[in-house]
C-alpha cells in the first residue's frame, strides 16, 4: 500500500509497546497516570479560571501563564488518554493516520510551548529591567502577536518534522517502543536510510531548543545584572522570586526535550527516551500549576477570593 505521502508502505497500523507487558504493573501505572492527568487538568484549569475571573491578574505575565496552562492541558490530552486505554486493554494499536495526527499535534504544542517560554523570559526582562516602560512595551497587541507567532512557528516546524518522518516507507515490524507516536521512536521502524532525518532533527532541534534557550539565557543575564544593582535585600529577593518559577519550568521542559531531539537516532535508548518524554510531556505539565501557585501570592489571593475560604493580605 501507499502511505499518505505517496511512498510504498506495508504498515497500516502501529503497536505501541508502552512501559510494561506485566498486567499488574500496568494497573499500578494506570492509577498513577490517571491521577497525574486529572490533577494536571484541574490544576491548569484552575489557573486559567483564576486569571480570567480576577481583574488583578489581567497583566502580560498572567496572560502568558494562561496560555501556558492551556497548552499543558492540550499537551497531555494528546498522549495520556490513549496511554491509559492501552494500559488496561489488550489491544495497543494505533492506525497510521492517527499516529501521524498525534505526532503532528504533539509537536505543534511542544514547539509552541518551548518558544512561549522565551516570550515569558522577555516579559520578565522588560518588567525588571525597564519597569517604567513595561506597560507601554508589553501592550496587549504585542502580547497577542507573540503568542500567535509561537503558534504559527509550532505548526510550520511540526509539519517539517512529521513530513520528513512519515514520508519514509514502513515495511514492518510495526511495534513502536514508546507510549505514543513520537518522531525518534517511529523513525526506528523505517525500512530506509534515516541519516537525512537525523540531520534534519538535529538542525531543527538546534533552532527550536537552543535558539529560545539562548534568548532565555540572555534575558536572565540582564535580569540578574539588574537585580544585583538593587540595594535592599528584600527588593532583590522580590525581583528574583518573580523569575524563579519560570526558571524551574524552563529547566524541566527544555532540558529533557533537548536530550531527546538533539541525539542521533543510533545513539538513542528506547527506555531512556520514554522516561524523558514522560518528564517533559506529563510531569512538567503536572508540576507547572504547583510551581506557579505555591510561589505566587497573586494566584493564592485570587484563589482565596474566588473560594471565600479566607483573606489573603494585600
Amino acid at each position: 500500500m501507499h502511505n499518505i505521502w505517496g511512498y510504498n508502505s506495508s504498515v497500516s497500523e502501529f503497536i505501541l509497546l508502552g512501559f510494561s507487558r506485566n498486567s499488574q504493573t500496568n494497573v499500578i501505572l494506570f492509577n498513577i497516570f490517571l491521577f497525574l492527568y486529572l490533577f494536571t487538568l484541574m490544576g491548569n484549569g484552575l489557573i486559567v479560571t483564576l486569571i480570567q475571573l480576577d481583574s488583578r491578574l489581567h497583566t502580560p505575565m498572567y496572560f502568558f501563564l494562561c496560555v501556558l496552562s492551556m497548552l499543558d492541558m492540550s499537551y497531555v490530552t494528546t498522549t495520556v488518554p490513549q496511554m491509559l486505554v492501552h494500559l488496561i486493554c489488550q489491544k495497543k494499536t494505533i492506525s497510521y493516520a492517527r499516529c501521524v495526527a498525534q505526532m503532528c499535534i504533539f509537536l505543534v504544542l511542544g514547539i509552541t510551548e518551548g518558544w512561549l517560554c522565551s516570550v515569558m523570559a522577555y516579559d520578565r526582562y522588560v518588567a525588571i529591567c525597564h519597569p517604567l516602560r513595561y506597560k507601554v512595551i508589553m501592550n496587549p497587541w504585542l502580547c497577542r502577536a507573540m503568542v500567535v507567532f509561537c503558534g504559527l512557528w509550532g505548526v510550520s516546524c511540526s509539519l517539517v518534522y512529521t513530513v520528513f518522518t512519515m514520508r519514509l516507507p514502513y515495511c514492518g515490524p510495526n511495534e513502536v517502543n514508546h507510549f505514543f507516536c513520537e518522531v525518534p521512536a517511529v523513525l526506528k521502524l523505517a525500512c530506509a536510510d534515516t541519516s537525512l532525518n537525523d540531520r534534519v532533527d538535529f538542525i531543527l532541534g538546534f533552532i527550536l531548543l537552543l535558539v529560545p534557550l539562548s534568548f532565555i539565557l540572555a534575558s536572565y543575564v540582564c535580569i540578574f545584572a539588574t537585580i544585583l544593582k538593587i540595594r535592599s535585600a528584600q527588593g532583590r529577593l522580590k525581583a528574583f522570586s518573580t523569575c524563579a518559577s519560570h526558571i524551574t519550568v524552563v529547566t524541566m521542559f527544555c532540558g529533557p526535550a533537548m536530550f531527546m531531539y538533539m541525539n542521533p537516532g543510533a545513539n538513542a535508548s528506547p527506555e531512556r527516551d520514554k522516561k524523558l518524554a514522560l518528564f517533559y510531556n506529563v510531569i512538567s505539565a503536572f508540576l507547572n500549576p504547583i510551581i506557579y501557585s505555591l510561589r505566587n501570592k497573586d494566584v493564592k489571593r485570587a484563589f482565596l477570593k474566588m473560594t471565600g475560604w479566607g483573606k489573603y493580605p494585600e
